[in-house]
C-alpha cells in the first residue's frame, strides 16, 4: 500500500512538473503607467479593504472612460481628479497617494514575468503599507482587461508589443 501511495505521489509530481507553463519575461514599456494599491497589512480585513477600494476605483475609471483616454489625458485626470480620494476616504482616513516614478519588484502573473524597475505610476498606500499589493498597467489600459479572460496573456503581450 505504501508503494502505491508513493507511486501515485511521484506520478502527481511528475504530472505537475510536465504541465507547468513557461514564464515569459516582459519589460513594461517606458511610456506605460502602472497602478498599485498596497494594503495596510496582510490581515483579512485590510486585504478586503484594498480589494474593495481597487474595485471601486476601477469601476469609477471605467465609467469615466479612462480606457479610451490617451496617455496625457490619463495623467491629467489622475492628477486633477479628487474622486479617487473620495473613494479611499470612505474606507480609511490613513492613506497616501503618490503619482510619479516608483520602484516595482519583479512580478509573475498569468505566465508573464514583469521586470522590476522604476515606473511612472499611481501608487495608493493604505495605512502603514505593510501588506500585499495589487497592481496593473493603467496605460495602455490593461487594468480594464477582464482578469478571468483566458486570453489575458496574449492580449497583454500584443498591447505591450504594439507600444
Amino acid at each position: 500500500m505504501k508503494k502505491l501511495i508513493l507511486f501515485l505521489f511521484a506520478l502527481t509530481i511528475i504530472g505537475l512538473y510536465l504541465t507547468k507553463k513557461p514564464v515569459e519575461d516582459v519589460i513594461i514599456p517606458g511610456n506605460a503607467i502602472r497602478f498599485r494599491i498596497i494594503a495596510n497589512s496582510n490581515n483579512f480585513e485590510d486585504q478586503e479593504i484594498k480589494m474593495i477600494i481597487k474595485d471601486e476605483i476601477i469601476d469609477y475609471m471605467k465609467h469615466n472612460n479612462y480606457h479610451n483616454m490617451d496617455r496625457s489625458k490619463i495623467i491629467e485626470s489622475i492628477k486633477n481628479d479628487h474622486n479617487i480620494e473620495k473613494i479611499i476616504t470612505k474606507y480609511t482616513a490613513n492613506y497616501d497617494i503618490n503619482y510619479g516614478f516608483n520602484y516595482f519588484p519583479d512580478k509573475k502573473y498569468n505566465g508573464i514575468n514583469y521586470k522590476s524597475g522604476n515606473y511612472e505610476s499611481l501608487v495608493i498606500t493604505l495605512g502603514s503599507g505593510l501588506g500585499d499589493n495589487w497592481w496593473r498597467v493603467l496605460y495602455p489600459p490593461l487594468c480594464f482587461v477582464d482578469e478571468n479572460n483566458t486570453e489575458y496573456k496574449s492580449i497583454v503581450k500584443e498591447i505591450i508589443n504594439n507600444i
